[in-house]
């Protein structure tokens, strides 16, 4: 069957409290390889491909360097990157003006918060990435973000996402299976 298979990273070091979308935090190793097991021995049990994508961020990609070190093909694909939060990324939340969270809510699809990437463009580069891995008829192994799961969560759904709508984050190192069409 043609699925995505994809984990969210583990949890970066020093996020905490921050505004986490490209800011290129460090994992521990330790759980970067404890969730690269869980994935081989999903792999293993389902009899899937030992090939695995990742965000280029370190969250991502330092599971598929050990994923690579044990015999798997590790491949990064861009697409898989976080939301873009512009000048919030990377800041304490605490530190960013109670009036920019309040217009980015109120249109909460059209926004770019911080000048970066709106959650209608996130959306998009979601949907694109989704028909390229369709497209390779296989299921596919990844590792990615919350937002972009989130927005693969809502995919095929209205535009129009108000933020109440948007899900709570999947916890890190959890899966999320999709049928690819």
């Amino acid at each position: 069957m043609n699925e995505l298979h994809i984990w969210r990273h583990p949890k970066p070091v020093g996020a905490t409290g921050r505004c986490l979308g490209r800011t290129d935090l460090p994992v521990d190793p330790r759980k970067a390889r404890r969730l690269a097991h869980r994935i081989r021995q999903h792999a293993r049990r389902h009899g899937l491909p030992r090939e695995i994508l990742t965000s280029p961020l370190r969250r991502g990609r330092d599971v598929g360097r050990w994923l690579r070190r044990w015999g798997w093909t590790h491949r990064i694909e861009p697409g898989l990157i976080e939301l873009d939060f512009g000048a919030w990324d990377g800041r304490p939340w605490r530190e960013i003006a109670w009036a920019e969270v309040a217009a980015w809510e109120a249109d909460f699809a059209g926004h770019a918060p911080g000048g970066g990437e709106s959650l209608a463009q996130l959306r998009e580069r979601v949907a694109g990435v989704l028909a390229r891995l369709a497209a390779v008829g296989r299921p596919v192994l990844a590792v990615g973000h919350a937002g972009w799961m989130n927005a693969l969560a809502l995919h095929g759904q209205a535009a129009a996402v108000r933020a109440i709508d948007w899900p709570a984050p999947p916890r890190h190192g959890a899966i999320r299976v999709v049928t690819l069409s």
